[in-house]
């Protein structure tokens, strides 16, 4: 039934379809709750996105541990994360995203050990990201499970094939875009908590999650330097840490993410120098320095802002060559005249018709000389005696 806009609120007799095990009523222009008597069901897909749901979050789904897909975004849940979603261990896929949940995200969250997408953005959740997000094993490539396309149905009944859950229906915000998913959405890996208000550090074991394709965390007041081992996220494709307060250096270890294609860490506190290598260079093509404009500690290409290193160096270099030119030249002139003299005088020493005939010039040239020095100066003496 999924976009058929049939609108009014769900009916509680669909309680009665106790081998229900799908459920998809996105884009139904629903409204108001989810019957409590969901809880008698062992559903394992569950997509009620796009609607006016409103509420807290849906007691119902406490002890549904068949739960696998919970896709609740872009409807009007207010009020905690309660912190028995944790105990709902077959979850894979978490999207929360876009409502008016508050609070903090609970630490039991990192229990999900299954999850590979978890998506929060676009909420009033405030506080840390929690610790022990290695415990997340379905975003680590060891322990890593696509989705699988079918559910498992009641005893006795076999598998049923779910037609909808994977149609080209999810749009997903990735690489800075939204982009819809269908089956590929099985092997797509992600954790998207931007546009909250969450504060203190990333925490530096996120860097273990080497299966995640995704990570956004843009638009929050985070603040810290960025893990230095965010390089080990081998399989990443898509990091945003834009708008928020984080500082210090950003770490070489970006340049070993080769599969990324989307970088944005706009609007931070960041400074240095910016990592460069083959593949950080390919991205933005049109205008690379859209990734890093709003840190004004920033330098180095892409940006228009030489290091001051670089600076010193470039003067340095200026004024040696300024002052090694005409060192060089005069260092030339001597030893060139040093080699000319040197080479007559081996000719000399060795070639004695040479150094005769070299005397023998010498003598010649001085005496035409003398000659006529003294013609001349008798000539003028002669004129000056007539006058």
């Amino acid at each position: 039934m999924y976009s058929n806009q049939i609108g009014g609120s769900i009916p509680e007799s669909m309680c009665k379809l106790q081998m229900l095990g799908d459920l998809d009523l996105s884009s139904k222009l629903s409204e108001g709750g989810i019957p409590q008597c969901f809880e008698n069901i062992s559903i394992s897909h569950l997509l009620l996105s796009n609607n006016s749901l409103s509420g807290t979050f849906p007691t119902c789904l406490q002890n549904r541990n068949s739960l696998e897909f919970l896709d609740l975004a872009w409807n009007k849940f207010y009020g905690r994360i309660p912190t028995w979603i944790g105990e709902l261990t077959g979850l894979r896929f978490v999207r929360l995203s876009h409502h008016r949940f508050s609070g903090t995200i609970p630490a039991e969250i990192t229990a999900l050990s299954y999850v590979q997408y978890l998506d929060l953005s676009g909420n009033n959740i405030f506080g840390v990201i929690p610790w022990h997000l290695s415990n997340l094993t379905g975003m680590i490539r060891k322990g890593f499970i696509p989705i699988s396309s079918t559910s498992i149905a009641p005893a006795g009944l076999g598998s049923v094939t779910v037609t909808g859950q994977f149609g080209a229906i999810l749009s997903i915000i990735t690489k800075g875009q939204e982009l819809k998913y269908g089956g590929t959405l099985a092997y797509f890996v992600s954790i998207d908590l931007s546009g909250n208000s969450l504060t203190g550090e990333i925490p530096t074991d996120i860097s273990s999650l080497d299966a995640l394709i995704n990570l956004n965390l843009s638009s929050n007041h985070l603040r810290g330097n960025i893990p230095t081992k965010i390089g080990d996220l081998r399989s990443l494709e898509s990091l945003d840490l834009s708008r928020n307060k984080l500082s210090g250096e950003i770490p070489s270890s970006l340049s070993s993410l080769t599969s990324l294609s989307y970088l944005n860490m706009s609007y931070n506190s960041l400074s240095g120098r910016i990592p460069s290598c083959h593949q950080l260079d390919t991205l933005s093509a049109d205008n690379p320095a859209l990734m890093y404009i709003g840190n004004n500690g920033l330098c180095g290409p892409p940006l228009h802002k030489n290091c001051s290193g670089d600076t010193i160096v470039h003067d340095h270099l200026g004024s040696s060559n300024q002052e090694f030119e005409p060192l060089t030249f005069y260092f030339g002139l001597v030893l060139g005249l040093v080699a000319g003299l040197w080479s007559v005088f081996c000719v000399f020493l060795f070639k004695k018709t040479w150094r005769i005939a070299y005397f023998r010039l010498f003598d010649d040239l001085c005496d035409r000389i003398y000659v006529y020095v003294v013609v001349k100066w008798t000539s003028f003496t002669w004129k000056a005696g007539e006058e």
